[in-house]
């Protein structure tokens, strides 16, 4: 019946966008003229669609040719159901209004392929330079390594799955496993920024006991474990408790029942855990630095390490953080597009183009291809001649 009475038959001066909750439902006495009620009658309607908190909710039932709201009134609701009070009979449903999505932006959506893809193209760069140059041996890019693989996989997955999202939204098993997916990679990337964070500490710990020769050292292979494992248990206990929280209209994390802060929580707790820690790293390196144990050159890279990582904190940490506010401003949109888009292309620079011993290793590389590139002309000239 739902699929024949449609919502559009609900007349209302607004011009909103209107859907069924629930399937339609009769209720009558037999043997009675009486229109009214004497006690209002209280139904239940399970929703038969994802209820949006913003919307509007409208008990309503079939007069003629028409859903009207004469005699009817929303006594209850949450998520699942909603029960209804009215006092008389008839053909009964329930009619969620929500208000219309704004245009989409032709130029906001341009910008953010733009912005994306050249933070891919920076990423890329980026784990080319880790992967391939050579590095001091003090120097620990595992951290670094694995941040730029998680969003450089996220930041990929999200830029094809808006690409394609009106092939992707219908088939909301496929929506939800990416939105899971998403979850994952976001959320190691935010992991691996508080593993750095703890090397980091390590690091200008062991500057005060460089005589000693025992030094607390932590395996790459156990920083694998710690970096994927914890987000993939946040992700597996998120799915155990609500299990249909993945999959919105932009197949990420739905906002209803709170389900956000399954993502925003455990960020909110590792940029709080970083504070703590750059706040301990100063409060040492400023200590160690008094005392002058430790070597000038070790000490000068050190502290180049900690405004790095403090630096990379601030722009990979605070890009969310200006998330919470982005709501209804098109300006701050804009600027957590851009920040947030862009985190590759800050990697690359910080890590790699303000290297010095990597802009060195760059200008070898670029002085063969010349060179190789210089030589292979001339062999064709001679060819030629």
């Amino acid at each position: 019946m739902e699929n024949l009475l449609k919502p559009d038959f609900f007349n209302t001066s607004d011009d909103t966008i209107k859907t069924m909750m629930s399937t339609v439902i009769s209720a009558t006495l037999p043997k009675t003229i009486n229109t009214k009620l004497t006690k209002p009658v209280n139904f239940t309607l399970k929703h038969i669609r994802e209820f949006d908190p913003s919307g509007s909710l409208s008990c309503v039932y079939w007069n003629i040719s028409e859903w009207i709201v004469d005699g009817c009134s929303v006594l209850e609701t949450n998520s699942s159901y909603t029960v209804c009070s009215c006092v008389h009979l008839s053909t009964f449903a329930l009619i969620m209004q929500s208000s219309r999505p704004p245009e989409s932006d032709s130029l906001l959506d341009l910008l953010n392929l733009v912005c994306v893809i050249v933070g891919l193209v920076f990423f890329s760069l980026a784990l080319l330079t880790f992967a391939l140059c050579q590095w001091s041996p003090g120097v620990n890019n595992v951290a670094r390594i694995n941040i730029c693989i998680s969003l450089l996989l996220a930041h990929l997955l999200f830029l094809l799955t808006q690409q394609f999202l009106s092939l992707i939204r219908p088939l909301q098993v496929l929506c939800a496993v990416i939105s899971g997916v998403l979850h994952f990679l976001f959320l190691s990337g935010f992991v691996w920024m508080f593993i750095e964070a703890v090397l980091l500490f390590i690091c200008v710990k062991n500057l005060s006991q460089i005589s000693s020769k025992k030094r607390e050292v932590l395996s790459s292979g156990f920083l694998c474990v710690i970096g994927y494992m914890v987000a993939l248990v946040v992700v597996a206990v998120s799915v155990g408790l609500v299990p249909e929280g993945y999959g919105s209209e932009h197949c990420w994390i739905k906002r209803d029942k709170g389900f956000i802060w399954s993502f925003l929580g455990p960020v909110c707790v590792i940029l709080a855990l970083n504070m703590i820690l750059f706040i301990n790293i100063f409060i040492n390196l400023n200590s160690t630095l008094k005392k002058l144990n430790a070597e000038v050159s070790q000490m000068k890279q050190t502290k180049t390490m900690t405004f790095k990582t403090l630096a990379q904190f601030v722009v990979l940490g605070c890009s969310w953080v200006l998330g919470f506010f982005s709501n209804g401003s098109k300006e701050l949109e804009i600027l957590f597009l851009i920040l947030n888009s862009q985190q590759g292309t800050f990697i690359f620079l910080v890590y790699c183009v303000f290297n010095n011993e990597v802009r060195q290793q760059y200008r070898k590389f670029f002085r063969c291809l010349w060179c190789e590139l210089k030589s292979n002309t001339i062999k064709r000239v001679l060819k030629k001649c």
